[in-house]
């Protein structure tokens, strides 16, 4: 997606149109209305979600579960932090994909930077367009990027993270059908026709971005639609981060617990789905939730003990380093003098001209 500031044309009138006030004035009443229903359905999923978790954890004994943190070898979490490195590596991607379709060349340190304590901080704060943003910001606009091209960067990276997840959805669904359904009190026709469908959501909007070049315009702005190559760019690279958090949480469960990392991965993708819907930062409560029922035939108090590391591994780890590498590169940017961006892209310079590397309308 490429943001392109192509202001709309105002059409001068004598007269103010009664009809055309009337028109936006509804059309913002319908915005504000549907607004409010996504935030009341966030709420009542997490409240739901915190509910059943409770209920669940009711049955718990800590005494086990701290006994089961001990217990928890340094192969286990060997391989968890590994796999953490892994997904936040595929993370750097996205952004790298989005400032490709940008047409931006940012050297890799510093968008690896970006990428990943956005997305460590994020993760754990939640409110992500704030959170994520407000890095990005921090750290692009030091590369002359203008807040538009940061905001499609942002846009970009989340449509590479659902791309990902839509594949990765479909196929264990349709392969784990069976499985699924007895852990999950579902039906293997159900599993299939779900994945399925999640597939050629992803194949439909594959052959439709493929067909020519789309747009979509926002209020003042077009924003360019990824084109088949960097689409399944973004498709692999989703795939490869959802893969590396899923083995996680995995390599944290319990040796004992005979299920397979093919069926564990749809369930994987749809708590961190219902999480992401919640707009609870890092889906807590809701991820777990969802979990625990999806694995309810599993010991329980084992089940919530990797959670836990888990949420320490993947989430706290990454934010506390996070937190490090920021304080650390704007120390280092004060002591040695951070460079003056210029204009921001698409702004003319003092001569008139706009700045070599602007990529606008193309």
């Amino acid at each position: 997606m490429n943001f392109q500031g192509q202001h709309r044309k105002e059409v001068a009138s004598a007269e103010p149109v009664e009809g055309d006030g009337k028109a936006a004035a509804k059309k913002r009443g319908w915005s504000n209305h549907y607004a409010w229903i996504g935030t009341a359905a966030s709420i009542i999923l997490v409240a739901v979600s915190l509910g059943v978790l409770w209920k669940l954890v009711q049955s718990v004994s800590w005494a086990e579960v701290r006994e089961a943190l001990h217990k928890a070898s340094a192969e286990q979490l060997g391989l968890a932090f590994l796999f953490v490195g892994i997904s936040y590596l595929f993370l750097t991607g996205y952004d790298a994909l989005a400032l490709r379709q940008l047409r931006i060349k940012v050297p890799y340190r510093i968008t690896a930077l970006a990428s990943f304590t956005s997305y460590a901080v994020s993760f754990t704060l939640g409110f992500p367009l704030f959170t994520a943003g407000t890095i990005r910001y921090w750290i692009y606009a030091r590369q002359g990027l203008s807040p538009a091209k940061i905001a499609a960067l942002t846009v970009i990276a989340g449509f590479t993270f659902w791309l990902g997840m839509g594949v990765v959805l479909g196929l264990s669904l349709i392969i784990e059908a069976g499985q699924l359904a007895g852990l999950a009190f579902t039906s293997i026709a159900l599993n299939q026709g779900v994945g399925f469908a999640a597939l050629l959501a992803v194949v439909g909007y594959l052959a439709w971005v493929s067909a020519k070049r789309r747009s979509v315009t926002v209020k003042q702005w077009r924003l360019e639609l990824p084109g088949a190559s960097v689409s399944i760019g973004q498709m692999i690279v989703g795939i490869g981060d959802v893969c590396a958090a899923a083995a996680v949480l995995y390599v944290l469960l319990p040796n004992e617990i005979a299920i397979g990392f093919t069926t564990f991965l749809a369930i994987y993708v749809l708590a961190a789905m219902l999480g992401i819907a919640s707009n609870a930062p890092g889906g807590i409560g809701v991820f777990e939730a969802t979990i625990l029922l999806a694995l309810s035939s599993l010991p329980r108090n084992e089940v919530l003990t990797s959670l836990l590391l888990f949420r320490g591994c993947y989430y706290i780890v990454p934010f506390m380093t996070a937190l490090a590498m920021l304080g650390l590169y704007e120390i280092v940017k004060r002591a040695g003098g951070a460079r003056d961006p210029g204009p921001p892209e698409g702004i003319a310079g003092p001569s008139g001209r706009p700045r070599p590397d602007d990529t606008g309308s193309r």
